[in-house]
């Protein structure tokens, strides 16, 4: 992240580019997520018709508890669902941030990007398993004191190490690298990889997080990237994929 700012700080008009998808896609996302916030008594009510016969007490204990759990999943599927569709909308303005950072580190051998469609399909899977771990969240913030905590904690370590695998997808697949390869390439340095997609997960975290942070990351990811590829050996490009 750090060689990110770097990068982009001699680049402004790019950092700018790379938040306008960004800044969209929040506003969209936060209006649905204050609605529902605004909503929230009447949904919990909603999904606890069983509870309407309960002491007051344990009634309210327990739409209080849903009404944590529901805001942690829904935090959490926001940032997954913010990830995705930027990624998608924004693929064109961050394929120029990817290929900038790809010159200011050197020159490089680097054939087309994912396109469009794959871009499309890979932001797809992200906002759906994004979905399947809000529902896990969901369900952990029922875990008495210790519960909202811990589905934010497994909430960004999964999102996070998701989200590095796509970042680090565009440049890697620019050079041939397939899901295969790229998943044995990365083997030895997931701890990197898990630790550059907590930090950039946390980051999304924040109210306007990810409207500053998403270009920032693709250039990091950029980076990283290189960072693995160097210690290789030469990759014969047309040797694999593409």
């Amino acid at each position: 992240m750090p060689r990110g700012w770097q990068l982009l700080r001699t680049r402004p008009k790019l950092f700018v580019l790379g938040m306008v998808p960004a800044f969209v896609v929040f506003c969209i996302l936060s209006a649905a997520f204050v609605l529902l916030v605004l909503n929230l008594g009447n949904v919990t009510a909603w999904l606890t018709p069983f509870a309407d016969d309960w002491t007051e007490a344990i009634r309210t204990l327990v739409r209080v508890l849903l009404a944590v759990a529901i805001v942690v999943g829904c935090v959490m599927l926001w940032s997954a669902t913010f990830t995705g569709i930027t990624l998608t909308v924004g693929d064109p303005f961050y394929e120029r941030i990817w290929r900038a950072t790809e010159e200011m580190i050197g020159p490089a051998k680097l054939g087309d990007g994912v396109g469009f469609w794959r871009s499309a399909l890979d932001g797809l899977k992200l906002a759906v398993v994004g979905l399947g771990f809000s529902i896990l969240v969901l369900c952990s913030g029922f875990i008495p004191v210790i519960g909202p905590v811990f589905g934010v904690v497994l909430g960004v370590v999964l999102s996070g190490r998701l989200l590095a695998r796509g970042l680090l997808a565009r440049p890697m697949e620019a050079r041939g690298l397939d899901g295969a390869a790229q998943k044995e390439l990365l083997r030895p340095y997931r701890r990197a990889v898990l630790g550059f997609g907590v930090v950039t997960q946390a980051c999304f975290l924040v109210p306007f997080g990810g409207v500053l942070v998403m270009p920032v990351a693709v250039a990091g990811a950029t980076v990283l990237a290189r960072e693995i590829l160097d210690d290789l050996p030469a990759l014969p490009y047309a040797a694999v994929k593409g």
